[in-house]
């Protein structure tokens, strides 16, 4: 006789989070996948068992109903978790490196901040809030850990997905980019960026301000990249991986950026949230380091900027 399908489901479910998750982790941090598929893979295959049990609480199977929101948990959250590595020492680096960049790059801030000024009306810098750390989560990580059931004032406040910061830019666009206040998603040839914004965005020179973002703690040089609030909104509803992004802090270049080009449509996004996945699973300071070396040819020969 068969298994009903939602023993068959489970199962299946079960089996898919066996023990994947092996990790090695070296001596500063950046660790490797010893035994886990690809992340793609367990997307793909977690993504499945998530959409077979919601096919079955549709047709009314009050089992696989009351095991929907825990599935999601267990196929998104638990398969991907940051490497471990010392916060310490990543912050020292990023701060550090971050410094002396400053102060290197200091006469080439000067010279784009004046032609800006010289060739289109308004600002230097532009300013825009961005989504950055998930405190949430790993607060009730901390929690689960010490046994305890987290902040309940803290479930209260609207979840944006992480914490809002103010991230700096040289301005590239027109003043004008949003007249009607909305979000509007960068487009490969958009009008609205300027002949020299053209340039700082291919050379990626317009995120040179971003190493404040890392002084002040809001970024480092590497991760994923931040988006707005509104944005990550839309984002989270098509790509159900999309705010496990937020487990890390963002960074001013990252993995994506250096083996994907522009994103113009969902599917490029979605590419991108695979590598950066990736990129949380074997975080540390020599991939770190390595990240920011392969950036270097990335702004030279401007491939994948925008």
């Amino acid at each position: 006789m068969n298994e009903p399908p939602h023993v068959s489901l489970f199962g299946h479910a079960a089996s898919s989070f066996g023990h994947d998750e092996a990790r090695v982790i070296g001596g500063d941090g950046a660790g490797a996948m010893a035994s886990s598929p690809p992340v793609a893979g367990r997307i793909a295959r977690d993504a499945a068992v998530r959409d077979a049990l919601r096919d079955g609480a549709r047709h009314g199977d009050a089992a696989v109903h009351r095991a929907v929101h825990t599935i999601d948990d267990v196929a998104i959250g638990a398969t991907v978790v940051p490497a471990e590595r010392s916060e310490t020492l990543c912050r020292v680096v990023n701060v550090t490196i971050a410094a002396i960049a400053l102060l290197i790059l200091a006469p080439i801030c000067v010279l784009v901040a004046l032609v800006i000024k010289l060739t289109s009306r308004g600002p230097v810098f532009y300013t825009q809030t961005r989504v950055g750390l998930d405190r949430r989560w790993q607060a009730a990580m901390d929690a689960a850990a010490d046994g305890a059931d987290g902040d309940e004032d803290e479930r209260r406040v609207e979840d944006i997905g992480g914490a809002p910061f103010t991230i700096l830019k040289f301005r590239s666009m027109t003043v004008d980019a949003e007249k009607h206040g909305e979000a509007v998603w960068a487009t490969k040839h958009d009008a609205r960026v300027t002949p020299v914004g053209r340039v700082l965005r291919k050379t990626r020179l317009d995120e040179i301000p971003q190493l404040i973002n890392v002084l002040r703690g809001e970024m480092n040089i590497v991760g994923p990249r931040p988006e707005r609030p509104s944005i990550v909104v839309r984002l989270r509803e098509h790509i159900g991986e999309y705010p496990l992004r937020q487990r890390v802090r963002p960074g001013i270049t990252g993995w994506a950026q250096i083996n994907h080009s522009y994103d113009s449509c969902i599917e490029d996004v979605r590419k991108k949230v695979e590598f950066d996945l990736e990129y949380i699973e074997s975080q540390g300071v020599l991939m770190d380091l390595k990240i920011m070396a392969l950036t270097l040819p990335v702004m030279i020969f401007r491939r994948g900027a925008h």
